[in-house]
């Protein structure tokens, strides 16, 4: 009788052990992709806005004017910063950018370069529709002389920053799907090596939810370890990560972070308690006969 106690317990303590490490994988490498979907959105973000969009400003122009036209463009709920560039500003620029003072050939009098305010535009902008309506509206401005950016690389961009999106989503949906496929069956694997068990409890007069609720909250117990065992290890994953690849922490948002932390714990615990419940619910349902044939 002692051995049979034994073999018992040891038997729950190994269907608990492997429903933890079960959630606690499957979370992680769902946690995982949720850091590599952020990373990529940042990165996205990060690239869109750097786009270089120039105002180019005609030579006779106050630098008054230059800057009233800098601060209404900062009111723009549309701008993320803006640099007024002066006309020495500039050739300075080229001068470092070409190793030689080209001002000394043509003489300061022919010096080609013009007065200009470098635009970056949040993400959501950074595309040739509203970057052409922006365009348009400030060639209207008799200061501006015209308006530069590259409107092939910006249609290349973010048809490219698209592609990848699109893959990724698809790939995080096919990845939890799989999730709570594995997830529900080795929870399912669980409940059936307790059936025995809830029909017993069923004989001695027991309700179903007095008999369902023990499950359910081992569930949400076996949910919350699993899920913060995978936050633990991504957090191991974003610090190796952030020694290595420096350039990552740039990309780097801890809100969004802990809002993933907190979706994995809300889907590892929503997915257990989900399948325990129908798994239950199956076996509460079951003649005696059936329970021998799983």
């Amino acid at each position: 009788m002692q051995l049979e106690k034994k073999y018992v317990k040891r038997r729950l303590t190994g269907s608990y052990i492997t429903s933890v490490v079960s959630l606690m994988l499957v979370m992680f490498v769902l946690g995982l992709l949720g850091l590599v979907v952020l990373h990529a959105n940042k990165l996205s973000d990060f690239i869109k806005e750097n786009i270089g969009f120039e105002i180019i400003m005609k030579d006779d122009v106050k630098e008054a004017e230059i800057i009233k036209l800098q601060k209404s463009l900062d009111l723009l709920s549309s701008v993320k910063s803006t640099e007024f560039i002066t006309k020495e500003d500039a050739t300075k620029r080229l001068i470092s950018d070409l190793g030689e003072d080209f001002v000394k050939w043509v003489g300061e009098e022919h010096n080609p370069l013009l007065p200009s305010i470098d635009v970056r535009f949040k993400a959501a902008w950074a595309n040739n529709d509203s970057l052409a309506k922006i365009e348009n509206q400030l060639l209207t401005d008799p200061h501006v002389k015209e308006v530069y950016y590259q409107k092939t690389l910006v249609h290349s961009i973010n048809a490219n920053l698209g592609r990848i999106s699109l893959v990724l989503s698809v790939f995080s949906g096919l990845l939890l799907l799989i999730a709570i496929a594995l997830i529900n069956n080795t929870i399912r694997l669980s409940v059936y090596s307790k059936r025995f068990l809830i029909r017993s409890m069923q004989l001695v007069g027991a309700t179903e939810s007095f008999i369902r609720t023990p499950f359910i909250i081992q569930s949400i117990i076996h949910g919350t370890i699993g899920a913060l065992i995978a936050d633990l290890l991504l957090t191991g994953v974003l610090m190796a990560a952030g020694e290595n690849i420096p350039d990552l922490m740039m990309l780097r948002d801890y809100n969004l972070i802990l809002e993933l932390y907190c979706f994995v714990l809300f889907i590892s615990i929503s997915i257990s308690v989900i399948s325990t419940y129908f798994a239950t619910e199956k076996y509460l349902g079951s003649k005696t006969d059936d329970l021998f044939a799983g």
